[in-house]
């Protein structure tokens, strides 16, 4: 058995190193993701949560954004819940008569639209719409040094920019959660009625079998939730946006994705609390 020459030994170390030198920016990358952005997003809230109670509140710059976030989210959440409420009413209705319990088709309507759909549509809507132009807002800012120029002249941006736009998000989120329900029920008030031949007095009357006043409150509790989430992945997002315009259109990109899979996560663990602590009412 012969043992290598110093120059094979070289050519080995050389080799081995190089898959080194490929491998560490998956390492990198991989870090990154699960540790130092999780890690930066955390900080951005306690500064924020912690800017909040800094006076003066920006009450002209929160209702400007709550202003526009009205604009660009009333009419498509409105078009959104007529069909959302018609499919589950269709759907509900289907099985519903099948069960032999077709006067129950509007408490189960009811159920389903104000405990799950109507924060899911309006948590959908302020994070595709108002979430991704917040971020190319203040990624616009970012890259023409607006938001440095703020910080040495000694304004916090989390203060005056952030925590404007965070609460403007959970605002609206609130009145948008009961649009989408009450447009969302007509729907499928209507396509019960007309379409499958049920019963007007039926449809109203069995609102209370199974649905309950904590409902409202669970749901209302959600798009709150869901309306910081937006706000603080779009301030996080847009605040750190890098490398100029193509930067800032990957910067909204990143939060759409983002806020759509926080806020799945957070519907579900919402969703098992409420199950766990408040009894659940029988027909």
């Amino acid at each position: 058995m012969t043992t290598p020459t110093r120059r094979e030994g070289e050519e080995i170390k050389a080799r081995n190193g190089g898959v080194g030198q490929r491998l560490r920016p998956v390492g990198d990358g991989f870090v990154n993701l699960t540790v130092k952005e999780p890690g930066r997003f955390f900080a951005l809230c306690l500064d924020t949560f912690r800017a909040m109670f800094k006076f003066p509140f920006q009450w002209r710059e929160f209702i400007q954004q709550a202003w526009f976030i009205v604009g660009v989210t009333v009419v498509p959440t409105a078009l959104v819940a007529i069909p959302f409420g018609a499919v589950l009413s269709l759907q509900v209705g289907n099985l519903i008569r099948q069960l032999g319990a077709q006067s129950f088709t509007g408490a189960t309507a009811v159920v389903a639209i104000v405990r799950e759909a109507s924060p899911i549509v309006t948590a959908l809507l302020i994070a595709g719409a108002a979430g991704s132009a917040m971020c190319a807002d203040l990624g616009a800012r970012k890259i023409r040094e607006e938001i440095d120029a703020m910080e040495v002249l000694g304004i916090n941006p989390l203060h005056r920019l952030v925590v404007p736009r965070m609460l403007a998000c959970a605002f609206v989120g609130l009145f948008l959660n009961g649009l989408v329900s009450v447009v969302g029920i007509g729907g499928g008030y209507l396509f019960n009625v007309v379409l499958q031949g049920g019963t007007p007095g039926a449809y109203l009357s069995s609102f209370s079998a199974m649905a309950q006043l904590p409902d409202l409150y669970q749901a209302e509790i959600k798009a709150f939730v869901f309306g910081i989430t937006a706000g603080l992945v779009a301030a996080y997002k847009g605040l750190n946006a890098k490398g100029g315009p193509k930067g800032v259109g990957d910067a909204v990109n990143q939060t759409v994705v983002i806020t759509f899979m926080l806020l799945f996560l957070e519907n579900f663990l919402i969703s098992a609390l409420y199950f766990q602590f408040v009894p659940q009412k029988g027909m």
